[in-house]
């Protein structure tokens, strides 16, 4: 069996005292093409644990993370998509200042990066846009080494805080939405004129049979 390799990690963070729905970290593992099946996620109150195998790649990966700080695991967000594992770690303690780091350990590792596409600087927090990130959190409840996921993801589609996952790479859900749109169309008033040309057509019809018979 060959040896598991590191995935690499992407990360930021967002502060705040008062806020705990302000206060945490993005974590992205960049692993494609991981199935349900391989995946397994072990996520404590000062650790992420991740493991699974890229059908695409071929590989079997591992990362074990000592988290600098604690988190509130119950109120962790998970996203996973064909390009990566999405994770939103809820800081445990609400403070304005920013973490100084993701691990505990102050050596730097080559597998850990800053997602610069997400990174606000602790003094830009209060002008960063607002983010609505619902869009693309999808539900993988009952996977192994999870624990109860439910309970951990709110539910798919839940309240997740404001966060965008599609700025994760996930993929917008279509499903629902779709259907919504459906029922709307079905629910709309004929535009102004329609009854009266098919009531108008309708006569017409009539009598054109009406001549056949004579």
């Amino acid at each position: 069996m060959s040896t598991a390799q590191t995935p690499e990690v992407l990360w930021a963070q967002r502060s705040s005292k008062t806020d705990e729905e302000k206060n945490f970290i993005y974590l992205t593992i960049t692993v494609p093409d991981v199935q349900k099946s391989s995946l397994k996620l072990d996520i404590k109150s000062q650790s992420v644990t991740f493991s699974g195998h890229s059908d695409s790649l071929k590989r079997d990966y591992h990362v074990e993370l000592e988290l600098y700080g604690e988190i509130d695991e119950s109120e962790t967000k998970i996203n996973h998509t064909a390009k990566n594992i999405a994770l939103v770690l809820r800081k445990k303690e609400l403070k304005e200042e920013f973490w100084p780091r993701l691990l505990k350990d102050a050596k730097k590792v080559h597998f850990l990066k800053t997602d610069f596409d997400k990174w606000v600087d602790e003094d830009e927090q209060d002008e960063a846009p607002e983010d609505d990130l619902t869009a693309g959190m999808g539900g993988m409840g009952g996977m192994p080494g999870m624990g109860d996921m439910s309970s951990m993801m709110g539910g798919a589609g839940g309240d997740f805080g404001g966060i965008d996952f599609s700025k994760l790479g996930g993929a917008q859900p279509g499903g629902e939405d779709d259907e919504d749109d459906d029922d709307d169309d079905d629910d709309m008033p004929a535009l102004e004129g329609e009854d009266d040309e098919e009531t108008k057509e309708a006569p017409k019809k009539a009598g054109a049979k009406i001549e056949e018979v004579n």
